[in-house]
């Protein structure tokens, strides 16, 4: 694949468009769009003008196109199953807009067609790439926080939002929408390929459709961090996204912005455990009191992280996966326990549903 990947992207809404065409366009030595699908008229006229490719009213007929490499697949959430497995086995690689699926069993089911097809499956988790999460990683890591005891992530904002994605008929709501971004994170912090125990509480508040809007998610896996996870849309006042509790210190901070401490075990005073009640040196009651070395740091993002889109960045590694053979960034299997998680998180709080 020494020439550009040759690209058809199903959607040309905002994901399709911003996140996927755009992007692509400005990356004429990697990927070329050959074709877009979209129902709507308007979206095709605009992909034709700006990108100079062919347009579909029906991606079934760009899928059944012999000369394109790479399928992405930005429809509606309820339709990445489906036609993420009906272009595999036309022999495309495809790349999924998050959420891949809404049960792990799909995600199985597109991992055994790609595999029988020998094509890629990715799916679409930018986030993974952040520099801020990259950072906390290396903090992590490093050890100097010792063990990572509690982890709290918090994409809260105050909204309303009355579009196609807050319907469950459209495999919509916050957990499924925003949610594969902050849990494909907590995932990794909590350091574990297994299945957590799964603690969340659903509702739905300001949303005008019938799917969540306000997500709390506790994960927990012995011997690993418990995960703190909050998407709402009714927090009027939100606070940091990280925070890290850890045996030696902790962090705290947002996308643009971190500060971590910790004290310094080499110059802290040994102290040995007390049975008894404590006094000081008059024989008077005491309570424990130490004076600890902190060391602070910081890290902001850069002015040329800033320029870099994520989405651009995501597709230089996805490039060097299909042409070079690199590994994904995040596999099919990383995808299969977060889809796992939103599972279970839907079966705890079935809620109402408005009549299809």
């Amino acid at each position: 694949m020494g020439n550009p990947i040759r690209v058809g992207i199903i959607g040309q809404g905002r994901s399709g468009y911003r996140n996927h065409a755009i992007i692509l366009s400005a990356m004429k030595e990697q990927y070329r769009i050959v074709a877009v699908s979209d129902p709507q008229e308007v979206s095709r006229d605009r992909a034709v003008r700006e990108f100079g490719c062919d347009a579909y009213a029906d991606c079934r007929d760009m899928l059944q196109r012999g000369d394109l490499d790479l399928i992405v697949n930005a429809a509606p959430n309820h339709l990445h199953v489906p036609l993420s497995q009906e272009a595999l086995e036309l022999g495309h690689h495809v790349l999924c807009e998050k959420p891949l699926a809404r049960r792990a069993e799909e995600v199985d089911r597109l991992i055994a067609a790609a595999e029988q097809a020998g094509k890629c499956l990715a799916t679409f988790q930018q986030s993974r790439l952040a520099p801020a999460f990259q950072k906390i990683m290396d903090i992590v890591q490093s050890g100097v926080l010792g063990r990572i005891v509690h982890v709290r992530i918090a994409y809260n904002n105050f909204a309303r939002r009355w579009d196609w994605q807050t319907l469950q008929a459209n495999h919509g709501g916050s957990l499924m929408n925003a949610g594969p971004h902050p849990l494909d994170q907590a995932l990794r912090l909590l350091g574990s390929e297994e299945m957590p125990d799964v603690f969340c509480k659903l509702d739905r508040v300001n949303t005008f459709g019938d799917a969540d809007d306000y997500v709390k998610l506790l994960l927990k896996k012995e011997g690993h961090p418990l995960i703190d996870l909050e998407i709402s849309s009714c927090d009027a006042y939100p606070q940091d996204t990280y925070h890290i509790y850890a045996e030696y210190g902790g962090i705290s901070g947002d996308y643009r912005s971190l500060k971590w401490k910790y004290y310094d075990r080499l110059q802290a005073p040994e102290q040995v455990l007390l049975r008894h009640p404590m006094v000081n040196a008059n024989g008077e009651p005491d309570h424990c009191k130490e004076t600890l070395v902190w060391k602070e740091e910081s890290w902001a993002i850069s002015d040329e992280e800033k320029k870099r889109p994520l989405q651009r960045v995501f597709y230089e590694k996805l490039y060097d996966t299909l042409v070079h053979g690199a590994p994904l960034v995040v596999t099919p299997q990383h995808i299969k326990q977060q889809i796992a998680v939103i599972e279970e998180c839907h079966r705890q709080n079935p809620l109402p549903r408005f009549a299809d």
